[in-house]
């Protein structure tokens, strides 16, 4: 007489149901499987994918772009090489080019970029356009007019005007303006054009390179200079780091300066190589031949030396320092060039 009631008189809870958004619950035997597990693992493994992408991005790619041109045979080509003007501003003009369109410049990467991480090129790259800039301000100052009375090229001013721009510059220079700007690169291919153009006219007799032992005796001078300057930064570094941490294996600084030295010792030596051909007549007449070959020697001694590590120990400890030894090379070439000097004062 009590259908709906169980033994104890109470009336029965209605069942309910499941609604149509009620969530899967596992069977008997646990076959359904929860989705949220197996998201987290997707999740985690596209996270791992991303991490390893990003800790193999920089090193690859540093080791893609790496790259320090210290070839002393590179000579111009094509064009430039046929300009029939001046053989060292020909080079010039190629250096700069080779460093901007071949090799790639690289001392204004920002960060997003893995050629950002590197020190050793970006050093050696403003080393040499250091040197190029002081040729530069020699054939404008000096050699590219007949006189220093007389009015300086204009493309040879504009072209040492480009390369003064400092070599950090990339798209946006926010201590600038939050606008873009020029790049480094902007500017020194420019320069490039500028110093063809001064060429090309060079050759068709429309320009000036005068090749007076005066005008040699002052370019060498001046980068005598420049050298002694550099010897001296050299010497504060090993004076005041050498054989610190690790016996001078943990300078970390070391190699900056060596490679900027380096830059400035190989622009030099591709500068003076080629100014032995432009003062031909110079150097037979002061029979300047085997001083300059010896000064030579020592320069590209000093240019070509690449370390796999850059090591700054003491001058007296059981590991070198390779800023000594390029410091010494550099002073034998010095020294040598101020012999060049007493000869063309003769």
């Amino acid at each position: 007489m009590f259908d709906n009631d169980d033994v104890t008189g109470l009336p029965r809870r209605a069942e309910r149901s499941p609604g149509p958004h009620a969530a899967a619950t596992p069977d008997a035997e646990g076959q359904a499987a929860p989705a949220r597990p197996a998201r987290r693992r997707a999740l985690a493994a596209a996270a791992l994918i991303v991490v390893a992408a990003a800790l193999l991005y920089y090193p690859i790619g540093m080791a893609m772009v790496h790259r320090i041109n210290d070839d002393p045979e590179f000579a111009p080509t094509g064009a430039r090489a046929e300009a029939g003007g001046s053989r060292t501003v020909a080079l010039t003009a190629a250096l700069i080019a080779r460093e901007i369109d071949g090799a790639g410049w690289v001392p204004n990467d920002p960060a997003i970029y893995p050629s950002a991480a590197l020190d050793n090129m970006p050093n050696f790259q403003l080393g040499l356009k250091a040197a190029l800039f002081r040729f530069a301000i020699e054939l404008t100052d000096q050699i590219g007019r007949t006189r220093g009375s007389s009015q300086a090229d204009g493309d040879l001013d504009s072209a040492a005007g480009e390369l003064k721009f400092p070599g950090d510059v990339w798209l946006w220079d926010m201590s600038v303006s939050v606008l873009p700007t020029a790049t480094s690169e902007n500017h020194y291919r420019k320069a490039v054009r500028l110093l063809d153009l001064y060429n090309q006219r060079l050759g068709e007799g429309n320009a000036v390179f005068d090749r007076r032992a005066d005008n040699l005796l002052g370019t060498l001078d001046r980068i005598a200079a420049d050298l002694g300057s550099a010897s001296a930064e050299l010497e504060s570094h090993v004076r005041g780091q050498a054989g610190g941490l690790g016996g001078g294996l943990l300078d970390f600084a070391a190699d900056d300066l060596f490679y900027n030295v380096k830059g400035r010792l190989y622009g030099y030596y591709m500068i003076l190589a080629a100014l032995g051909t432009d003062f031909d007549q110079v150097m037979a007449e002061r029979q300047l031949g085997p001083a300059w070959a010896q000064m030579l020697t020592s320069m590209r001694t000093a240019a070509v030396i690449d370390p796999l590590l850059v090591v700054n120990g003491a001058p007296d400890g059981m590991m070198a320092s390779h800023l000594v030894v390029q410091g010494f090379y550099l002073l034998r070439a010095r020294t040598q060039l101020r012999e060049i000097s007493n000869i063309l004062l003769k």
